[in-house]
């Protein structure tokens, strides 16, 4: 009985979403998350059934520089390839439908219960998007935490640090991302649909070994990976929150990493770019920024009066799915 009241909406459940009308109540959604960087990702069909394979330049031909009758050896580029997985997330909506009868709506209700969802498989692919790794989780796609983790690596030139001491626990990251097919993106598998999927099954006899009972099922799917063909556009802040003051005179002072970061990129040409930043990484931007007046962090407003926070004309955007217990690198 615990299994299904976890798994199936309950009467209890179904009450808790009427109004005294008898109306399916406006739900709000206190476990929603933040996470701008699923309206910024770009999203291309990736060239495997199973993810997408990138060939890459590693070396460049070197010329010679040639006196009167002296040779010149041939020489050639170099490449190599790298492939990158696609995930499947999947979520199955099951309820009794007498139960579903009941509230006398139950369109608006299942409305209400897809909602949910979406925003659950939204949070996981952000959540995974930033922190999945393949190698201890077969079932995930490898995200951008595992990618650009050590200064040593071929990457480590964008990996900026300040007092991110590797034993602590209580550092974040603001990511630095310049989407675009040549660059960063999402991929889904070689013909197959892109985003979330939405399958209303409908009524269906479920069989177990205690009989049959009539379910209304609703079947989410999301085929997903990222693929990051060109790391120069990726680039991670990492640091202590507890270390950043207000006026800056010690730990790391946010725009000044910001700025160096953004001169990490080869170009913002071509590239969709912007800054990815959870809560506490953004309270202590506006710390500092507040404290010592600046133009390169700017606030405006579109005209349905919808502020926009940018940096050096970078839009700073939130994403809740990053952590502010990292370890320091």
């Amino acid at each position: 009985m615990t299994t299904l009241a976890a798994t199936h909406p309950t009467l209890l459940d179904i009450a808790k979403r009427l109004d005294p009308d008898n109306s399916v109540a406006q739900v709000i959604e206190a476990l929603e998350q933040t996470n701008d960087i699923l309206k910024d990702a770009v999203w291309i069909e990736g060239n495997l059934p199973t993810g997408h394979r990138t060939t890459i330049r590693t070396g460049l031909p070197e010329p010679t520089f040639r006196k009167l009758y002296g040779y010149v050896q041939p020489t050639k580029s170099t490449t190599a390839q790298v492939t990158d997985s696609v995930s499947m997330m999947e979520a199955y909506a099951e309820i009794d439908v007498d139960e579903l009868s009941l509230n006398g709506n139950s369109a608006a209700w299942l409305q209400s219960e897809n909602m949910a969802f979406v925003q659950g498989m939204n949070n996981a692919f952000a959540t995974n998007l930033i922190y999945g790794n393949e190698q201890l989780t077969p079932e995930k796609f490898t995200g951008f935490d595992v990618r650009f983790n050590s200064q040593s690596a071929a990457n480590g030139e964008n990996i900026l640090t300040s007092a991110a001491t590797p034993d602590g626990s209580d550092n974040t990251s603001i990511w630095l991302i310049g989407w675009g097919p040549r660059t960063v993106h999402c991929i889904y598998p070689k013909g197959s649909p892109a985003g979330l999927q939405v399958d209303v099954i409908g009524e269906r006899i479920v069989d177990s070994t205690d009989g049959r009972m009539k379910m209304h099922t609703t079947r989410y799917q999301w085929k997903c990976g990222l693929a990051v063909r060109d790391w120069r556009y990726v680039v991670r802040i990492n640091f202590d929150l507890e270390d950043v003051v207000e006026s800056g005179a010690t730990g790391p002072v946010l725009a000044n990493l910001m700025a160096k970061g953004i001169r990490r990129l080869p170009s913002l040409t071509g590239v969709r770019p912007a800054f990815y930043l959870n809560r506490d990484a953004w309270d202590a931007l506006d710390l500092q920024a507040n404290s010592k007046a600046t133009l390169a962090y700017k606030t405006t407003y579109d005209a349905q009066g919808i502020a926009q926070d940018t940096f050096r004309g970078i839009p700073l955007r939130r994403c809740d799915a990053i952590l502010s217990t990292e370890s320091g690198i």
